[in-house]
């Protein structure tokens, strides 16, 4: 069973003179990869309330919402300078050129999940009719979760926590869509 680290280290002492070390991952890239990761684990939380597959439980609403806000904004931008985009991480050198539409997407990540935060403040005995989505509200949204006309559509805390949940889902979905490769 000692060979596996021989090996190991063979392939990079030979990497090492060959002049082709293997790439390591940066620490910002395992940095955001551990956000994102962190990030995923608490929309499962999420989702998995509001389907009624767990219990509702105040605090791990909110431990999970607040994990994404934290995680998001400029908290997310940060973890993107333009040094650690392209191989090895997944991160379009996009991103570099379309700073300000990826900045949008993790403000409104941002605010959207601040808006959940707020309701968990509110429902501290479960969900409430005011939290879940109306029959016929529409899932998706624009390239930045908003839709033209409403008021509420420019305040998540206007809208139903559910629905700013989807939203916030479907913002996740056209940020990666847009800036993140696809892997096999």
């Amino acid at each position: 069973m000692r060979r596996v680290p021989i090996i190991a280290a063979v392939l990079v002492i030979a990497g090492i003179a060959a002049g082709t070390a293997i790439p390591a991952v940066a620490p910002v890239v395992a940095e955001r990869q551990a956000s994102m990761k962190a990030m995923a684990s608490a929309a499962k939380t999420i989702s998995e309330i509001f389907a009624g597959k767990v219990a509702y439980d105040a605090a791990a609403f909110k431990t999970a919402t607040e994990t994404i806000r934290r995680r998001s904004g400029s908290a997310m931008v940060d973890t993107f300078p333009a040094d650690s985009l392209g191989e090895p991480s997944a991160a379009k050198a996009d991103i570099g050129q379309s700073q300000e539409e990826f900045a949008a997407l993790a403000r409104h990540l941002e605010s959207l999940a601040a808006a959940l935060s707020d309701a968990a403040d509110d429902a501290p005995d479960g969900i409430t009719e005011a939290m879940r989505m109306k029959p016929g509200m529409a899932m998706g949204s624009s390239l930045l979760g908003k839709r033209a006309g409403g008021a509420a559509d420019s305040d998540p805390s206007k809208i139903p926590a559910e629905h700013v949940f989807h939203l916030m889902l479907q913002n996740c979905t056209n940020c990666h869509a847009k800036f993140r490769e696809k892997r096999q």
